[in-house]
């Protein structure tokens, strides 16, 4: 019986030892104090969490690794433009940034956008640009309507405005007076956002088709009535030192922030203006740049999505920008909508549904404005809205717009770019080194021999070792 029982405690016991006794650490890394590291895969917890933030990482990664990609193949296309040489007195040409503040955001966010994806491309073609920014709703519209009168008195059309002498007026003169003249060479407008693009067109109206004089501002009612003396039997008037303390009280208050100035003329009537005579007939060309933006804790996909996706907005803001700073074809707004086929419009830039090209620019940014924007002031209906009222134009305005496209072949071009065949216009890529050989260049075990082709040279021309 002892022996009986004995058996299966020796087996449970067999059992219940390890099936598979740990490597023993080798003595040397014992002997020097390093642990015994066991190599095991990690809990499903901890799966799980690497999973998770492995693949993100990667997206991001991945996504401005492309980002740079498409940055890098837009600015060396334009980068030629760079190495072009200009006489001492000319001036290298001048595009204008068109750029405001987002619906229900700040300033700096439409910076940031202009900086991260419109900025290298116009320091990679060396091109100059002026910035009007509009912190309000109507800033763009009253600067760019107020430019445009500007340059209207001074082709001679007669005002009673007396202009403010600016900073750039007076370097204009000195360089005129010294000779320097611009590059000759059409300039460009850059108007980023739906917002923008909305205002940009209402201060072209108001420029051209508007009077140079301000209109006359409405009275105000019950101006000129002398006010009620109080009943309640106190008569007696403010002293003139009490009177003068409030004057000095109201001059420390700060001056409330004024908003734009009022339009000059409304949409309604761009019809019945004359044209004047200083219109060119073929505008700066332009081109709207898209400017996604949202808020909102629900649109959190949304922002999501977009942030692993800038390689996508990189490439389509670089290929406008792109057009603008090599400015080599510009086409009228009728041959095509972004939204439509060029059949859908006719040779007035109409079409069949009455609609212009210019109206469906951007359109698709409007849904993600926030909320507060599309609301109209109830207790002022009469009040225009830049943002939320419809874009119109007129058709002797319209049919002068123009829009820079990249050509054929310099889509071609900025194709093989970024294939590697060619770097800038007329040169070819320098041959592409791997680590090791890089690694055995630099330590003096070899030399390429294009990079040899490249380097100075030193000492003496003629080859000889003179002291």
């Amino acid at each position: 019986m002892a022996e009986s029982s004995s058996a299966p405690a020796s087996g449970q016991a067999q059992s219940a030892a390890p099936k598979s006794v740990p490597k023993p650490q080798n003595p040397v890394m014992r002997m020097m104090g390093m642990p015994n590291i066991r190599f095991k895969l990690p809990s499903r917890n901890w799966m799980i969490f690497l999973s998770i933030t492995g693949s993100f990482t990667a997206a991001v990664v991945y996504d401005r690794r492309e980002k740079r990609r498409a940055q890098k193949k837009w600015c060396d296309l334009v980068a030629h433009l760079s190495k072009e040489s200009l006489p001492i007195e000319e001036t290298r040409r001048k595009l204008t940034v068109f750029l405001a503040a987002p619906p229900g955001d700040g300033l700096r966010t439409a910076r940031e956008h202009f900086k991260e994806y419109i900025k290298p491309i116009l320091v990679a073609g060396a091109l100059d640009y002026n910035v009007i920014e509009g912190r309000r709703e109507g800033d763009v519209r009253a600067a760019f309507a107020e430019r445009i009168r500007k340059q209207r008195r001074r082709a001679g059309e007669s005002s009673t405005v007396i202009e403010d002498v600016t900073s750039e007026d007076v370097v204009a003169e000195v360089r005129k007076s010294i000779g320097v003249r611009d590059e000759p060479g059409p300039n460009g407008d850059l108007v980023i956002g739906r917002h923008t693009w909305k205002e940009y067109i209402r201060g072209l109206h108001e420029g051209w088709l508007g009077p140079l004089d301000p209109p006359a501002a409405p009275e105000e009612p019950f101006a000129n009535e002398v006010p009620e003396v109080p009943t309640d039997g106190n008569t007696e008037s403010p002293s003139v030192p009490e009177q003068a303390e409030e004057k000095k009280e109201e001059e420390k208050k700060p001056a409330k922030p004024t908003g734009p100035t009022p339009a000059y003329i409304a949409p309604a009537d761009y019809s019945s203006q004359s044209l004047p005579s200083s219109l060119p007939q073929s505008l700066e060309g332009s081109a709207p740049i898209v400017f996604p933006h949202i808020l909102g804790f629900l649109n959190t996909p949304i922002r999501l999505y977009r942030y692993l996706n800038q390689r996508h907005l990189a490439d389509s803001v670089g290929r406008d920008v792109a057009a603008v700073v090599i400015a080599s074809y510009a086409r009228p707004y009728a041959d095509g909508a972004s939204s439509s086929s060029d059949s859908d419009f006719n040779s007035a830039g109409i079409s069949p549904s009455g609609t212009y090209e210019q109206q469906s620019q951007l359109e698709s940014e409007e849904p993600d404005w926030h909320k507060s924007v599309h609301k109209k002031d109830e207790s002022n209906p009469d009040k225009e809205h830049e943002w939320l009222d419809d874009i119109v134009l007129d058709s002797r305005i319209a049919s002068r717009m123009q829009r820079y496209v990249l050509s054929a072949e310099e889509e071609a071009r900025a194709q093989r770019i970024d294939q590697g065949v060619e770097y800038i216009l007329g040169e070819e890529r320098p041959p592409v080194l791997s680590v090791w050989q890089r690694m055995w260049i630099k330590y003096g075990y070899g030399e390429d021999p294009e990079l040899t082709k490249r380097k100075p040279i030193l000492g003496n021309i003629d080859g000889e070792d003179g002291v």
